[in-house]
């Protein structure tokens, strides 16, 4: 069976320049844990998801210690949300993703399977000549189990 079967279309991209508070918005307002990034010529070149959104543990240079960071920069005891007011204008670019594992529309649910085992992958874009025309999640491999016969038809 192809990953076009299975796929969730049409796919929201967002662009590069858009801001964290407009990528927000749209992920928010479509229900979406992660969105591709597309360029000016509407190819994949990151990808934005949730936990970028997120603290991350780093650690402090030439040392051992780690402490949380927020769009690169360390997380004080109080005043998160100032870090996030001021991040609202970070372009999109600025902490997505990059090198974002992709498939095109004649993979099979196979391939897109042990991918997302193997690079411990939530969601997958697939594109069409780089540009993005639809994404496979792991939520999507259910429609295996309950649409099995409406899928060999198609």
């Amino acid at each position: 069976m192809k990953v076009s079967q299975i796929m969730r279309q049409p796919v929201i991209s967002l662009r590069e320049e858009d801001s964290l508070e407009e990528a927000a918005r749209i992920m928010l307002e479509n229900d979406l844990r992660g969105v591709p990034v597309i360029n000016d010529r509407g190819q994949i070149s990151g990808f934005l998801s949730v936990s970028d959104f997120l603290a991350k543990d780093k650690s402090f240079p030439f040392s051992r210690f780690h402490a949380p960071q927020l769009f690169g920069k360390w997380l004080p005891k109080e005043g998160i949300e100032r870090i996030y007011e001021e991040a609202r204008t970070t372009p999109v670019k600025e902490i997505m993703s990059a090198g974002v594992v992709i498939v095109s529309e004649d993979a099979t649910v196979e391939e897109v399977v042990e991918l997302m085992l193997r690079r411990d992958l939530n969601r997958i874009p697939v594109v069409r000549d780089g540009v993005p025309v639809g994404i496979v999640a792991r939520f999507d491999l259910l429609k295996l189990m309950v649409e099995q016969g409406k899928l060999k038809e198609i």
